[in-house]
């Protein structure tokens, strides 16, 4: 994705005020070898590709001044109430070492596994991203997660998902849990009523 930015002289509060009134985002670049940069964008155009999945898990082609650089974006900060977006940070990328990203989970095949079609349960998704180690080369968009074997009862753990060449997962823990399934809790209560309710065989209900 291409991002087009311009830079920025003026500092303070006084002058990145003036710049979201003129419908301008402040915002900075750092990391490498140069200094950080300051920076502003076109609002309207920040703001539509925030709302982008991929704008948050890839590479972006920033253009300033004719020169393009590859960064990610690491933050931003929204108005607490205005559709307003109030500044953004960007790294800078080099091609030859690794960055660390959180790469959203895409689940697929949900509805026909076996604890949805079969037992009518519902699939939890416990995580739905995924902080990942890679060159910036192999950054997937996302990451996909196959739930067709999916059973009532049981978990997907990391372990059970096949990550993309030169991508590697950082795990906060053992064998962290991607997804669960179980049946709902009203159907489990009206199936013991409906148990509970039904005569002895051989016997008929007072």
């Amino acid at each position: 994705m291409k991002v087009v930015a311009f830079l920025r002289t003026e500092q303070g509060s006084g002058a990145s005020r003036r710049l979201r009134t003129a419908g301008q985002t402040p915002g900075i670049i750092y990391g490498g070898t140069e200094a950080p940069v300051s920076i502003s964008l076109d609002h309207n155009a920040l703001y539509h590709a925030l709302k982008k999945e991929t704008f948050h898990s890839s590479i972006l082609d920033m253009e300033i001044d004719g020169k393009v650089q590859q960064v990610l974006l690491r933050d931003f900060q929204v108005h607490a109430y205005k559709q307003l977006v109030m500044h953004a940070d960007f790294q800078r990328v080099n091609s030859s070492e690794k960055i660390h990203v959180k790469v959203p989970l895409h689940f697929v095949n949900a509805e026909t596994s076996p604890a949805v079609k079969l037992s009518a349960g519902i699939i939890s998704h416990v995580l739905t991203e995924l902080d990942v180690s890679c060159l910036p080369k192999d950054l997937p968009e996302f990451i996909e997660v196959d739930l067709a074997n999916m059973e009532v009862g049981n978990s997907l753990h990391l372990s059970n998902i096949t990550l993309p060449e030169g991508v590697t997962a950082i795990v906060h823990g053992d064998d962290p849990t991607i997804a669960t399934a179980a049946i709902p809790a009203g159907k489990v209560e009206a199936a013991g009523e409906a148990a509970e309710g039904a005569a002895p065989e051989g016997e008929e209900k007072k």
